[in-house]
């Protein structure tokens, strides 16, 4: 079964945070320029949060205010749930479906090493699943 660790190793380890000070919009901004759907949010070294294009429709959107003048902390989720390196896809995928999550950050010791997205996860468990079919049809007609 494959870790995290492989994941970040494939798809690569960069992390797109914002603080939790920075305008929405400027969150929303990077989103858009960087073409992702999540970023964790950081004081300094440390996770405090992660934002997501959820947060802005639920929290900014749907309560008409200003994504110019709302920061970042007021809609925020705070309560991460997050996974370290040797985390199997399989258990991602749970927590994912469980918590109804698509971003997961990657933590080594309390540092942000990296995130994954219910996407990533998908594609990671297609092509295991793709592996192994391709491993038994070689052994049937072996």
């Amino acid at each position: 079964m494959q870790q995290v660790r492989q994941l970040l190793e494939t798809k690569g380890r960069a992390v797109y945070s914002v603080a939790e000070d920075a305008s929405v919009f400027e969150a929303i901004q990077q989103m858009s320029e960087k073409n992702v759907g999540a970023l964790a949010v950081m004081k300094g070294s440390e996770l405090v949060g992660i934002v997501s294009e959820r947060d802005y429709a639920r929290k900014v959107i749907l309560q008409n205010r200003s994504s110019r003048d709302t920061p970042v902390a007021e809609i925020m989720t705070s309560s991460v749930i997050s996974v370290a390196l040797d985390a199997t896809v399989d258990e991602c995928m749970r927590l994912c479906t469980d918590g109804r999550l698509r971003h997961l950050p990657v933590l080594d010791a309390q540092r942000v090493v990296g995130m994954v997205s219910i996407g990533d996860l998908v594609k990671a468990t297609i092509q295991e699943q793709q592996l192994t079919i391709s491993q038994l049809e070689q052994y049937i007609t072996g």
